[in-house]
């Protein structure tokens, strides 16, 4: 059974390297969305909508249903997936499962991105910082050491246009939106990874609210942060491998 890896924001495949060395698998595939990792295509809007749009078609490609795993902004398209086309999946896990909560509220930087003007003056300062800066943020976030450097030297003109139209296309409402739909995602076997240290995604509370909704089975990965896949492979791919042999 095929393994898809989807990976988020502002980052490419290369967050989910030393998973794949943990998970000793033949049949992972990474796909990356447009500007997170690959070309935008011309008159590619960067929306929530249009990357749903997209990655059901790389799946829809595959051929056949697959177990798929989501990080930020790869796992909100994911759960999309799960709820609008099962048919694509064996199975989903996502990490952002507390956004989908009615009373989740974005963390202060996501608002800055999603306000005109303040977005732009936010992502010029980001790239006027240069790679050195950029690794020195990337690491101080939680990420590794060789994955900071490799995000801080891909994070582009493109990538930012990307950042802040998809945080711009999606509201809080919208979130809220798929949550209350969750019953949808449950046609598949779901995942709810819950990293707690990750500050972004919600509240533990939060993402356990999106689970029974969905009947999805959590995974707890204590101390870990919004790069848990970097943090510790080993636990991560456990707790994934674990999900898929109970299906």
């Amino acid at each position: 059974m095929t393994v898809v890896l989807v990976n988020g924001n502002p980052e490419t495949p290369a967050v989910w390297r030393p998973l794949i060395v943990a998970l000793a698998r033949e049949d992972i595939v990474t796909l990356a969305p447009p500007g997170f990792g690959a070309r935008v295509p011309e008159g590619f809007g960067a929306t929530y909508d249009e990357y749903v749009g997209w990655l059901v078609a790389e799946l829809e490609s595959i051929g056949e249903p697959v177990d798929l795993v989501g990080h930020d902004w790869g796992a909100n398209f994911s759960f999309r997936v799960a709820c609008e086309r099962p048919d694509l999946l064996r199975s989903w896990a996502i990490d952002t499962a507390g956004g989908f909560a009615p009373d989740y509220s974005f963390p202060g930087v996501s608002r800055v991105w999603q306000t005109p003007g303040e977005g732009e003056k936010a992502m010029a300062n980001w790239l006027a910082m240069g790679i050195p800066e950029r690794t020195a943020l990337n690491e101080a976030l939680g990420m590794t050491v060789d994955a900071a450097g490799e995000l801080a030297a891909a994070f582009d003109k493109p990538m930012t246009d990307c950042i802040l139209a998809v945080y711009r296309s999606v509201p809080q409402p919208v979130l809220a939106h798929w949550g209350a739909r969750a019953t949808d995602a449950s046609q598949r076997p779901g995942l709810v990874v819950i990293p707690t240290g990750d500050q972004y995604t919600g509240t533990p509370g939060q993402h356990q609210w999106l689970a029974e909704q969905a009947g999805a089975r959590v995974a707890v990965l204590e101390g870990l942060g919004h790069w848990w896949m970097l943090q510790d492979p080993a636990a991560s791919a456990e707790a994934l491998s674990r999900f898929w042999a109970n299906l």
